[in-house]
């Protein structure tokens, strides 16, 4: 399979537990590209937490500080950009997503992002009760955003990073049998 198609700016979108970073970090290793995991990214810069964040600003707040990150990190080149669950909710983030490079959409299934974030602390908007109904009511509202800023779709259920990888770059390659 010949590379010289892929993209050099990758931007993966999914709800959470679809597999964003562990995903991205292996397709970059790949491709040879820098990984960026935008919530990582502005913890860095912000030294503090995306759950503090949200408890100090709100949601509301978080969404301005990702808005504006994200806009600084698509106009990087030879990138593969994990971006939060939520970015699609913005409609510049989509805009600069669809215009700057190629959308990955990662999906997961409802019952596999209970799975893949069961016990995990670090996010707020599964500080809930009903863990599985907050993601179900997030891909209902989410799930048509994500197709609509996506230039492909790969199922993440199954395999590992890396074949999810795999999958990523015959899917951009337009060789889905890995040829």
């Amino acid at each position: 399979m010949t590379l010289t198609k892929i993209p050099r700016r990758i931007f993966l979108v999914g709800p959470m537990g679809s597999g964003k970073s562990s995903v991205g970090r292996e397709l970059a290793r790949r491709l040879g590209l820098t990984f960026i995991d935008a919530d990582a990214e502005l913890e860095a810069r912000t030294g503090v937490s995306i759950p503090w964040i949200f408890d100090v600003e709100g949601e509301e707040g978080f969404r301005r500080r990702e808005a504006a990150l994200v806009d600084e990190l698509t106009d990087r080149d030879d990138v593969v950009l994990a971006t939060g669950g939520g970015v699609v909710e913005t409609a510049a983030n989509c805009d600069v997503l669809g215009a700057r490079g190629v959308v990955v959409y990662l999906h997961a299934p409802v019952a596999v992002q209970l799975e893949r974030t069961r016990g995990d602390r670090n996010r707020p908007l599964l500080q809930t009760e009903d863990p599985e109904g907050r993601l179900s009511a997030l891909m209902e509202r989410r799930e048509p955003l994500y197709r609509e800023v996506a230039d492909v779709v790969v199922e993440t259920t199954g395999g590992t990073a890396r074949s999810v990888a795999e999958r990523v770059v015959r899917a951009l390659s337009n060789d889905p049998e890995g040829r």
